[in-house]
């Protein structure tokens, strides 16, 4: 359309579309007209300003935020999704911010032009480019500021299909899945809905009925909450046809669960990361490949290469990207081949991986081996120091409802489970049963 000039913002806003619903949030109907509208009001608004190029975005899936974020585009601003409200403070002292949007309310940093920039914004000014900041979660030290080439993530999103179908937007708003996600729906002039309570199983449960969501993007731990909390029995969620899941590694007794439970839905894993985006996959089992990027391995750790990679860290060195641009995922992988293609599963974390006396110590290997005894709802495994080994294997245990053991009794079930399924080092020394595990606010388990 005439008021954009933007290719990702015209292919969004056609007027075949306009009455369609872009967003339901918190029950509240937006149209694409509607988001449209609210855009080119926010457009208006920081053309008001035009020497300011970052815009803080403190918001979720509401057509305010949405509309703001899309008003960036347009104007080639360099936006920064937040939503988490205790870290604001200190995640805005990392940048330099000329407009902060809370809540509805834009207020203007009047010293902007005394500023000091890092060399990635003012390359990005300088290109008059639109810019994406996004904070890594900081669970091993201090938050990374990441820095993208909006538009080149936007690129990606312009072949996609129309399609008429409401998708959940459950990852969040200042997250690389709940933008993929949020971007792909409004690609596809589908239906973004969106809750505040995102842990509130019950409560998402009732939307995906209501709404008839098709899409439900998730983590593993959502989907377990989802059996353990009996959802399928309760709510009539037949009209789903794709669960992605990614974020954290997915037990495979967790997935054939799932299928039973979910026995018309297909199921996806994605995989991504706040540094180089999310790449598209295809499944064999549970291996995956990955399609559009290059990589390689080294030391069983991928290692990766796209096209919608981030430009760099602002506040911390950038040598987990090596002297080609491929950056260190962290991530440790099986390979296997099928039909001349290869294909790649992740078995774990590199910084969680337990020293047992100089033996390495997968905890996903571990929890995929305990979830498999029957009476076992979930568990999470994690290192202790030991004065001895370094370190030790412990687990905290979530126990079907109705099952009765002490500690001691569980200890000797999977000591004796797990006997012929792993080595004596991998089986934990330290067993705690609790009612429910800890999940971060991007739900994925907290292991501590």
């Amino acid at each position: 359309m005439a008021e954009f000039s933007n290719d990702f913002l015209k292919k969004i806003f056609n007027l075949k579309f306009q009455d369609h619903h872009a967003l339901i949030y918190e029950n509240k109907h937006y149209t694409y007209k509607q988001l449209r509208e609210n855009t080119l009001n926010k457009i208006e608004i920081l053309k008001s300003k035009a020497n300011s190029k970052l815009v803080a975005i403190i918001g979720d899936y509401d057509c305010d935020s949405v509309a703001l974020f899309l008003a960036c585009i347009e104007l080639n601003k360099i936006a920064i999704p937040l939503i988490d409200e205790k870290e604001i403070d200190n995640k805005l002292k990392e940048i330099n911010c000329d407009i902060l949007f809370k809540h509805g309310q834009i207020s203007f940093n009047e010293q902007q032009d005394n500023l000091t920039q890092h060399e990635i914004i003012e390359k990005l000014t300088s290109q008059n480019k639109s810019g994406l900041i996004l904070f890594s979660s900081g669970s091993t030290g201090k938050p990374k500021v990441i820095v993208h080439d909006l538009q080149k993530i936007l690129n990606s999103y312009l072949d996609k299909k129309y399609k008429h179908i409401n998708m959940l937007l459950f990852l969040m708003f200042d997250h690389i899945g709940g933008l993929n996600t949020l971007l792909n729906c409004l690609s596809m002039n589908a239906c973004g809905v969106a809750i505040k309570d995102r842990k509130n199983v019950d409560l998402l449960a009732k939307n995906i009925e209501k709404y008839k969501i098709s899409l439900l993007p998730a983590s593993p731990s959502l989907l377990n909450l989802f059996l353990i909390s009996n959802i399928v029995e309760q709510y009539n969620l037949s009209s789903l046809r794709l669960i992605t899941y990614g974020t954290e590694k997915m037990p495979e007794t967790l997935l054939e669960k799932l299928k039973i439970a979910f026995p018309k839905v297909k199921f996806l894993q994605t995989f991504g990361t706040s540094e180089i985006g999310i790449t598209q996959t295809k499944s064999y089992k549970d291996f995956i490949k990955l399609e559009n990027v290059d990589y390689k391995i080294i030391d069983n750790e991928l290692f990766i290469k796209s096209d919608t990679q981030s430009l760099g860290y602002l506040n911390a060195d950038n040598s987990v990207f090596d002297s080609e641009g491929y950056f260190a995922t962290g991530d440790l992988v099986e390979v296997i081949h099928e039909n001349g293609e290869e294909y790649i599963k992740i078995i774990g974390r590199n910084k969680e991986v337990i020293n047992v006396g100089g033996e390495k110590v997968l905890p996903q290997e571990v929890e995929g081996v305990i979830l498999q005894i029957p009476f076992i709802q979930d568990c999470l495994v994690y290192s202790q120091k030991n004065p001895i080994t370094g370190q030790s294997v412990c687990v905290k245990i979530v126990l079907e409802q109705g099952k009765t053991l002490n500690s001691l009794e569980l200890k000797k079930e999977i000591r004796l489970f797990c006997k012929d399924k792993l080595a004596n080092y991998k089986i934990p020394t330290k067993i705690e049963i609790v009612e429910k595990l800890e999940f971060s606010d991007r739900f994925k388990k907290v292991r501590k």
